[in-house]
């Protein structure tokens, strides 16, 4: 079932141009990103999620010529702690009570992905083409 769109909401506007990909590079960031991503999850299942969005975000890295910019394990390795955190949370919670619950999510410097994952499985050829699981032990002994 799709979704109706409320233009008068922004963050519909904002999967609405995301899915056109109209939108500026200048004002897409990493938010954004988590943003649409928990947009996704509101009214999707988690794979319907997954296809949806990480093509979207195919579209519109191919927009912009850049169609390298695309990382499946990210895409994905953030999908998946979103949804995980929705669950946790009773899965009611506005974006804005969301955004202040796990601004971890949010942080682009300090990336919640480093907690999971070594910076040279990140940046390898491999992670960007398909998802590969967690290298990082999260209990040490």
């Amino acid at each position: 079932m799709q979704p109706e769109f409320n233009p008068k909401s922004s963050i519909d506007k904002l999967v609405k141009d995301f899915e056109l990909a109209i939108l500026s590079p200048e004002t897409f960031h990493h938010q954004e990103h988590v943003k649409v991503a928990w947009w996704y999850l509101q009214h999707y299942s988690l794979v319907e999620s997954i296809a949806k969005f990480s093509q979207a975000l195919r579209n519109f890295a191919s927009s912009l010529g850049k169609e390298n910019l695309y990382h499946e394990t990210i895409t994905l390795a953030y999908i998946l702690l979103i949804n995980e955190r929705l669950y946790k949370s009773g899965k009611l919670l506005s974006w804005e009570e969301f955004a202040d619950a796990n601004q971890d999510l949010l942080d682009k410097e300090n990336n919640v992905l480093n907690k999971y994952y070594n910076q040279s499985t990140l940046e390898s050829d491999l992670a960007r083409e398909v998802f590969l699981l967690p290298d990082k032990p999260l209990f040490q002994s």
